[in-house]
Protein backbone atom coordinates (compact mmCIF):
# COMPACT_ATOMS: atom_id res chain seq x y z
CA UNK A 1 0.00 0.00 0.00
CA UNK A 2 1.76 3.29 -0.73
CA UNK A 3 2.06 5.74 1.91
CA UNK A 4 1.42 3.44 4.80
CA UNK A 5 5.16 3.84 6.05
CA UNK A 6 4.65 7.49 5.24
CA UNK A 7 5.25 10.14 7.75
CA UNK A 8 2.40 12.22 9.14
CA UNK A 9 2.12 16.04 8.56
CA UNK A 10 3.19 18.04 11.80
CA UNK A 11 0.16 19.57 12.76
CA UNK A 12 -0.07 23.31 11.96
CA UNK A 13 1.14 25.72 14.75
CA UNK A 14 -1.15 28.84 16.04
CA UNK A 15 -0.36 31.72 13.93
CA UNK A 16 0.27 34.87 16.20
CA UNK A 17 1.00 38.82 15.57
CA UNK A 18 3.07 40.32 17.79
CA UNK A 19 2.49 43.93 17.08
CA UNK A 20 5.05 46.35 19.14
CA UNK A 21 4.79 49.70 18.98
CA UNK A 22 8.02 52.29 19.68
CA UNK A 23 8.48 52.08 23.05
CA UNK A 24 11.94 51.11 24.68
CA UNK A 25 10.74 47.69 25.57
CA UNK A 26 10.63 47.18 22.07
CA UNK A 27 14.54 47.25 21.86
CA UNK A 28 14.32 43.88 23.14
CA UNK A 29 11.83 42.21 20.89
CA UNK A 30 13.63 39.11 21.12
CA UNK A 31 12.25 38.10 24.45
CA UNK A 32 8.85 37.89 23.50
CA UNK A 33 9.32 36.37 20.20
CA UNK A 34 11.26 33.48 22.02
CA UNK A 35 8.69 33.15 24.68
CA UNK A 36 6.08 33.11 21.93
CA UNK A 37 7.78 30.20 20.22
CA UNK A 38 8.43 28.24 23.38
CA UNK A 39 4.50 28.29 23.68
CA UNK A 40 4.44 26.76 20.50
CA UNK A 41 3.09 29.52 18.23
CA UNK A 42 4.45 30.31 14.81
CA UNK A 43 4.99 34.25 15.17
CA UNK A 44 5.21 37.18 12.95
CA UNK A 45 6.03 40.21 13.67
CA UNK A 46 4.35 43.46 13.12
CA UNK A 47 5.57 46.85 14.09
CA UNK A 48 4.16 50.51 13.80
CA UNK A 49 6.47 52.56 11.32
CA UNK A 50 8.69 54.70 14.71
CA UNK A 51 9.39 51.10 15.73
CA UNK A 52 10.39 49.78 12.27
CA UNK A 53 12.85 52.71 12.01
CA UNK A 54 14.25 51.77 15.57
CA UNK A 55 14.40 48.09 14.85
CA UNK A 56 15.75 48.84 11.45
CA UNK A 57 19.42 47.56 11.59
CA UNK A 58 17.75 43.93 12.87
CA UNK A 59 14.82 43.58 10.74
CA UNK A 60 16.88 40.36 8.83
CA UNK A 61 17.61 39.14 12.15
CA UNK A 62 13.97 39.68 13.33
CA UNK A 63 12.97 38.07 10.18
CA UNK A 64 14.96 34.86 10.38
CA UNK A 65 14.15 34.44 14.03
CA UNK A 66 10.43 34.34 13.14
CA UNK A 67 10.59 32.77 9.52
CA UNK A 68 8.43 35.54 8.18
CA UNK A 69 8.97 38.83 6.71
CA UNK A 70 9.11 41.45 9.43
CA UNK A 71 5.70 44.05 8.14
CA UNK A 72 5.25 47.66 9.51
CA UNK A 73 3.68 48.95 5.83
CA UNK A 74 0.90 47.92 4.03
CA UNK A 75 1.15 46.12 0.89
CA UNK A 76 -0.09 47.37 -2.49
CA UNK A 77 -3.83 45.66 -3.56
CA UNK A 78 -2.31 43.43 -5.76
CA UNK A 79 0.74 42.01 -3.75
CA UNK A 80 0.07 38.33 -2.10
CA UNK A 81 0.32 38.47 1.68
CA UNK A 82 3.41 37.21 2.57
CA UNK A 83 2.23 36.71 6.70
CA UNK A 84 -0.60 33.56 7.37
CA UNK A 85 -3.73 34.50 8.82
CA UNK A 86 -3.27 35.39 12.55
CA UNK A 87 -5.33 33.07 14.97
CA UNK A 88 -4.30 35.83 17.87
CA UNK A 89 -2.46 38.83 18.53
CA UNK A 90 -0.42 40.28 21.25
CA UNK A 91 0.30 43.83 20.98
CA UNK A 92 3.33 44.51 23.34
CA UNK A 93 4.91 47.56 24.03
CA UNK A 94 1.29 49.37 23.71
CA UNK A 95 1.75 52.73 23.53
CA UNK A 96 -0.43 55.65 24.68
CA UNK A 97 -0.47 56.93 21.29
CA UNK A 98 -1.43 52.96 19.55
CA UNK A 99 -4.34 51.91 22.22
CA UNK A 100 -6.07 55.99 21.76
CA UNK A 101 -5.98 55.26 17.91
CA UNK A 102 -6.64 52.22 18.03
CA UNK A 103 -9.95 52.66 20.26
CA UNK A 104 -11.31 55.29 18.47
CA UNK A 105 -11.12 52.94 14.99
CA UNK A 106 -8.20 54.89 13.39
CA UNK A 107 -6.34 52.83 11.37
CA UNK A 108 -3.64 55.09 9.91
CA UNK A 109 -0.56 52.51 9.95
CA UNK A 110 -0.62 48.55 8.98
CA UNK A 111 -0.44 47.55 12.69
CA UNK A 112 -3.68 49.44 13.73
CA UNK A 113 -4.84 48.63 10.23
CA UNK A 114 -4.85 44.82 11.80
CA UNK A 115 -5.89 45.59 14.91
CA UNK A 116 -8.81 47.49 13.61
CA UNK A 117 -10.49 44.22 11.79
CA UNK A 118 -9.34 41.79 14.28
CA UNK A 119 -11.36 43.76 16.58
CA UNK A 120 -14.13 43.43 13.89
CA UNK A 121 -14.08 40.25 12.86
CA UNK A 122 -14.33 39.33 16.46
CA UNK A 123 -12.66 36.00 15.77
CA UNK A 124 -9.01 36.51 17.26
CA UNK A 125 -8.40 36.31 20.94
CA UNK A 126 -6.44 40.09 21.76
CA UNK A 127 -3.89 40.76 24.40
CA UNK A 128 -2.26 44.24 25.38
CA UNK A 129 0.48 44.69 27.20
CA UNK A 130 0.92 48.41 27.81
CA UNK A 131 3.76 50.71 28.24
CA UNK A 132 3.35 54.52 29.23
CA UNK A 133 3.49 56.79 32.00
CA UNK A 134 1.49 57.51 35.45
CA UNK A 135 0.66 61.21 33.82
CA UNK A 136 -0.67 59.37 30.33
CA UNK A 137 -2.40 57.24 31.88
CA UNK A 138 -4.48 59.68 33.45
CA UNK A 139 -5.24 62.19 30.62
CA UNK A 140 -9.04 61.81 30.12
CA UNK A 141 -8.76 59.94 26.80
CA UNK A 142 -6.41 56.69 27.87
CA UNK A 143 -9.44 55.08 30.63
CA UNK A 144 -12.10 55.47 28.11
CA UNK A 145 -9.99 54.16 25.30
CA UNK A 146 -9.16 50.92 27.55
CA UNK A 147 -12.83 50.28 28.42
CA UNK A 148 -13.91 50.27 25.05
CA UNK A 149 -11.11 48.11 24.16
CA UNK A 150 -12.20 45.46 26.86
CA UNK A 151 -15.54 46.17 25.96
CA UNK A 152 -14.60 44.77 22.30
CA UNK A 153 -13.27 41.65 23.88
CA UNK A 154 -9.70 42.69 23.88
CA UNK A 155 -7.53 41.55 27.15
CA UNK A 156 -5.81 44.51 28.56
CA UNK A 157 -3.16 43.70 30.74
CA UNK A 158 -3.58 46.83 32.78
CA UNK A 159 -3.99 47.57 36.76
CA UNK A 160 -2.78 46.03 40.06
CA UNK A 161 -0.34 42.85 39.63
CA UNK A 162 -0.71 43.24 35.68
CA UNK A 163 0.93 46.86 34.34
CA UNK A 164 1.40 49.78 35.95
CA UNK A 165 2.17 53.06 34.63
CA UNK A 166 5.54 54.12 35.41
CA UNK A 167 6.62 57.69 37.03
CA UNK A 168 6.98 59.93 34.34
CA UNK A 169 10.50 60.90 33.28
CA UNK A 170 11.39 57.54 34.88
CA UNK A 171 10.54 54.96 32.48
CA UNK A 172 10.86 51.35 33.94
CA UNK A 173 14.70 52.32 34.20
CA UNK A 174 15.63 48.99 33.00
CA UNK A 175 12.91 48.30 29.71
CA UNK A 176 14.49 45.18 29.58
CA UNK A 177 12.38 44.09 32.60
CA UNK A 178 9.40 44.64 30.84
CA UNK A 179 6.76 42.03 32.07
CA UNK A 180 6.09 40.23 28.52
CA UNK A 181 5.02 37.42 30.13
CA UNK A 182 1.68 38.87 31.29
CA UNK A 183 0.79 38.90 27.44
CA UNK A 184 1.06 35.24 27.36
CA UNK A 185 -1.13 34.24 30.98
CA UNK A 186 -2.48 30.96 30.72
CA UNK A 187 -5.87 31.95 29.84
CA UNK A 188 -4.53 33.04 26.70
CA UNK A 189 -2.45 30.38 25.59
CA UNK A 190 -2.48 28.93 22.44
CA UNK A 191 -5.27 27.59 20.94
CA UNK A 192 -5.54 24.50 19.51
CA UNK A 193 -6.24 25.15 15.59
Amino acid sequence: MPGVNAPTPAPARPVLYLVACAAPPVLHVRTPLALAQQLGYDTCLVLTPTADGWLADQRDELAELTGHPVRSTYKLPADQDVLPPPDLFVVAPATFNTINKWAAGISDTLALGLLTEAVGRGEQRITVLPYLNAWQAAHSAFPASVERLRAMGVVVQLGDSLFTPHVPKSGLNRPADYPWHLAFDASHGPAEK
